[in-house]
């Protein structure tokens, strides 16, 4: 069984950038919105509840989840938000516990964006967080075309920095340069395989 390494950080923050570069090294990486996103698709018992619990206002022309919509309804409501959780994590939750209890590798990332919010950060044996200043994630997400009142909704769901801070056992800064990230990734990888060696 592969080591746990939970890896989050707030939206704009650069995790992807941070779990491709383990996964360059080698490391699996188990990712929940990959995850989310094939257990929900059409023909699933997952897609149904969805279906069933938001209507068919959320299925697009070709039948697939309209994910932009479903996005607006529940960054805008937190009982809309608990309820597609409520479908959504405990299938990830198991998927990824199970694939990382099967991983031949001393350990591996699981990369889930709500690991504070939902108190999965409990049930890793390291924390790591990407840490990012409010205005540069900002900055990142309105190049991507968001606009402020998207990302201000996004972010107020999300775990502050400091409470993100508060659990984490390692720390990647990115709010320099993306090249930057990979010494810092290197390091870790170097600590992780001593650690769990």
């Amino acid at each position: 069984m592969a080591a746990r390494v939970g890896l989050t950080g707030g939206i704009g923050g650069g995790k992807t950038t941070v779990a491709d570069a383990f996964a360059a090294l080698g490391v699996t990486v188990l990712d929940a919105d990959v995850i989310a996103r094939r257990i929900s698709e059409p023909g699933t018992a997952q897609f149904e509840r969805i279906v069933e619990q938001f209507g068919a206002g959320i299925v697009d022309e070709q039948g697939r989840l309209d994910r932009a919509q479903l996005g607006r309804i529940v960054f805008a409501s937190k009982p809309q938000r608990e309820l597609l959780e409520s479908i959504l994590h405990p299938p990830i939750r198991a998927e990824m516990h199970d694939r990382a209890a099967r991983d031949a590798g001393r350990y591996c990332i699981l990369d889930i964006p709500l690991l504070v919010e939902s108190g999965q950060y409990r049930e890793m044996e390291r924390v790591l967080v990407v840490s990012c200043s409010r205005d540069v994630r900002v900055r990142r997400l309105r190049r991507r075309g968001m606009k402020p009142a998207e990302i201000e909704r996004v972010m107020r769901t999300q775990a502050s920095e400091r409470q993100r801070r508060a659990v984490a056992d390692d720390v990647i800064d990115n709010n320099g340069d993306p090249a930057d990230i990979e010494p810092q990734v290197r390091r870790l990888h170097d600590t992780y395989i001593e650690l769990f060696g």
